[in-house]
């Protein structure tokens, strides 16, 4: 059957749902577009962007917060990869549990969350019934203060990581995988890294792209924990210039879809492998 077969056999309505939600879509990116180019009266060029990328803040608060998006990432997959396979592999009754508490920061603003940080962890924790200081203020150093983003930004990004590995995983054959690795003497580890990680690659990617884009979006934590992000740095830039802001929320916006191009691009455009071949 060729293209144009497939195209005469699909309904006329979705035709219209699609082509609605697509001018959904591109109708404010077209007007964001069109009112960045617009900074020089009568004139249609990049000025506002020129004047986005001179800023040098502009750069620090970007770099800073893809560092941060990098860190947020490899420790979510370091927590939640581990937790799903193990879920899936040994404590199947446990799901709802943990898809339950994976939907938390749904229902938990952020604001909450970080108040919460702040409220703890300014202050030394201590052993209970001793002088002995478990934990000290992380807020007083920068390096603790990293720590908190990434751990909030980890809560923010769980449901959407989560819900990408373990889709990923239920295209994968968990237990075949593992028992033929471990009559190869294969550890955890090795089972995880070198069998797991790559069937799943396409998930890890999907939620990378969603945890990225929600951290170098993010202004809350950023913004009551002190810290030099983009997220803050674009919101003070709107209260003070217009056509800046608009600029760099375009220029963010296309970076999310070549990150997306570059996941098609990883992974040839195609679904899971399933391992059990």
């Amino acid at each position: 059957m060729n293209f144009s077969s497939r195209l005469r056999r699909i309904p006329f309505w979705s035709w219209v749902w699609f082509i609605l939600g697509t001018l959904y879509f591109l109708l404010p990116l077209y007007a964001t577009l069109d009112f960045s180019l617009q900074m020089e009266r009568d004139v249609i060029g990049l000025k506002a962007y020129e004047k986005a990328f001179e800023d040098k803040d502009f750069i620090e608060t970007f770099t800073y917060s893809n560092l941060l998006a990098i860190a947020t990432i490899v420790m979510s997959i370091i927590l939640i990869v581990p937790t799903a396979y193990w879920i899936r592999l040994r404590l199947p009754e446990a799901r709802r549990i943990v898809e339950f508490l994976t939907l938390m920061p749904f229902v938990v603003p952020a604001i909450i969350l970080v108040f919460g940080l702040i409220r703890i962890y300014s202050s030394s924790v201590m052993i209970p019934f001793t002088d002995i200081v478990l934990i000290p203020p992380l807020t007083n150093y920068k390096f603790g203060t990293n720590i908190l983003v990434v751990a909030g930004y980890m809560v923010l990004a769980m449901p959407y990581m989560y819900r990408s590995v373990d889709t990923g995983m239920r295209t994968v054959d968990v237990l075949t995988l593992t028992e033929a690795a471990q009559s190869l003497g294969a550890s955890w580890f090795t089972i995880i890294t070198r069998i797991i990680l790559p069937n799943i690659r396409a998930a890890l990617l999907s939620g990378a792209l969603l945890t990225f884009a929600i951290v170098v979006g993010e202004v809350t934590l950023a913004s009551f924990l002190g810290i030099d992000a983009f997220g803050p740095y674009l919101f003070l830039l709107g209260q003070h210039r217009a056509y800046e802001p608009a600029a760099l929320s375009f220029v963010s916006f296309i970076l999310t879809w070549i990150a997306m191009g570059l996941i098609q691009l990883v992974t040839g455009g195609q679904g899971q492998t399933t391992g059990a071949h």
